[in-house]
């Protein structure tokens, strides 16, 4: 746990190594992911920028390395440099277009489709084909039943495109995952390549 919702905010994470979701919870307690921030963001930098309440819950879903900073100094830092603000600005632009793109999936797109999008996202920022996450885990971060995301998953392995064991998930054929995503993943890319520029590797 990074931060709560509705707290204040002290540090700002950036993942070097490690990917973390901003997620909101409901008051059955079912968490729903509303973005994704590896190794091409930051969490917590609207702290930096003054916005020092949480709206969403900080979590790390794949373990790695996350550099730390205190808001006040990099606040300090922003201010002394308009790039660095500015970058800061357009950074969580991208986090907003992709909570809104979250949003739009949710509602539209179906399970094999955006369990596709979430694979690859996550891929993408842990360089990485092999993913340790559980069937539930999954369905906790799509909002869907444990069920759905199995068939998804043994379909998707049918398939050639992944292979599945109990909390594993090895990516076999990104090409594939690519062509079975809805057009969210496409659109989260493009989004940050706008805003930000080319994707770090």
């Amino acid at each position: 746990m990074l931060f709560e919702a509705d707290e204040r905010i002290g540090y700002v994470y950036f993942p070097t190594g490690a990917v973390a979701s901003l997620v909101v919870t409901l008051s059955t307690g079912e968490i729903i992911e509303a973005a994704m921030v590896g190794v091409d963001g930051v969490l917590g930098a609207s702290a930096a920028l003054d916005g020092k309440i949480s709206l969403s819950r900080g979590i790390v879903q794949l373990a790695g390395e996350i550099a730390v900073c205190d808001i006040d100094a990099l606040k300090s830092v922003a201010l002394q440099s308009p790039k660095l603000f500015s970058l800061l600005i357009r950074h969580e632009q991208t986090v907003y277009a992709q909570a809104q793109q979250s949003a739009a999936c949710f509602a539209t797109h179906q399970v094999e489709a955006r369990l596709c999008r979430w694979l690859l996202r996550a891929r993408d920022l842990s360089e990485n084909d092999n993913l340790p996450f559980t069937q539930e885990y999954l369905a906790e971060m799509l909002g869907v039943r444990r069920t759905s995301v199995t068939e998804v998953a043994h379909t998707l392995q049918e398939a050639g495109l992944i292979k599945y064991a109990r909390g594993k998930i090895q990516i076999v054929n990104a090409d594939g995952l690519r062509a079975s995503a809805c057009e969210c993943y496409a659109s989260v890319k493009a989004h940050y390549q706008k805003l930000i520029g080319p994707f770090p590797r």
